[in-house]
């Protein structure tokens, strides 16, 4: 007879002391120790995220932050974040990058201008703006920046070269904090600004937006 069984008496076989734990027998809730009480807090996990999102930064934060400053004529505050090398034909940069900030305070715009390069503009925080755009072909139509992309919104939309452009925080925001892009990048030699009644002209269906977007 095996070490391992004896019988009891009634004759019955019982194992030995520890026979729970020889190899290949299976456990039991009591040979797997003691259950972790659910209300117990436990350490996060591999895939669990600890980090408490960022709360809304304010335009006085972020204008601190970046260092930003007015930008002449066009409007809004920025700060010149990259400038690629000079040019050697033209000395313009071969390419540039700003973050810029708007507001919904009386006056903070960005006025109608246009550049002869494409120019990229992205959204960073914030809340949506709005894009008027005025075609060389004489049509007009208006790109909404913001979060919502799959609501038709862009983090990301190309101006294309000789294309007026102005835009201001949407109704109901509070500001926007964006981006701009161009190569070759940005002179203000370049920057070409907007008269109203030139445009009012020429855009007759979008005389209230242009009246509200040009700057003198």
């Amino acid at each position: 007879m095996s070490s391992d069984i004896f019988p009891d008496s009634a004759g019955r076989t019982t194992g030995t002391p520890g026979a729970a734990d020889a190899p290949g027998a299976a456990s039991t809730p009591e040979s797997r120790g003691p259950r972790a009480d659910p209300a117990t807090p436990q350490p996060p996990g591999p895939h669990s995220d600890p980090v408490a999102p960022n709360p809304r930064p304010t335009p006085a934060a972020l204008i601190a932050h970046y260092g930003l400053e007015p930008i002449p004529r066009e409007g809004g505050l920025f700060r010149r974040t990259w400038a690629g090398p000079e040019r050697g034909e033209d000395g313009r940069p071969e390419g540039s990058a700003i973050v810029v900030l708007f507001s919904s305070a009386s006056g903070d715009y960005s006025a109608l201008h246009r550049l002869p390069s494409d120019e990229i503009w992205h959204f960073y925080l914030g809340d949506p703006f709005r894009l008027l755009l005025l075609e060389a072909d004489g049509t007009a139509r208006t790109v909404t920046l913001g979060h919502d992309v799959l609501g038709g919104q862009h983090v990301q939309f190309t101006v294309p070269a000789g294309t007026w452009m102005g835009g201001a925080v949407g109704e109901g925001g509070a500001w926007s904090l964006l981006g701009c892009t161009m190569a070759p990048g940005f002179t203000y030699e370049t920057y070409e600004h907007g008269d109203a009644a030139e445009l009012v002209t020429r855009y007759p269906n979008e005389a209230e937006r242009i009246t509200v977007l040009c700057r003198s």
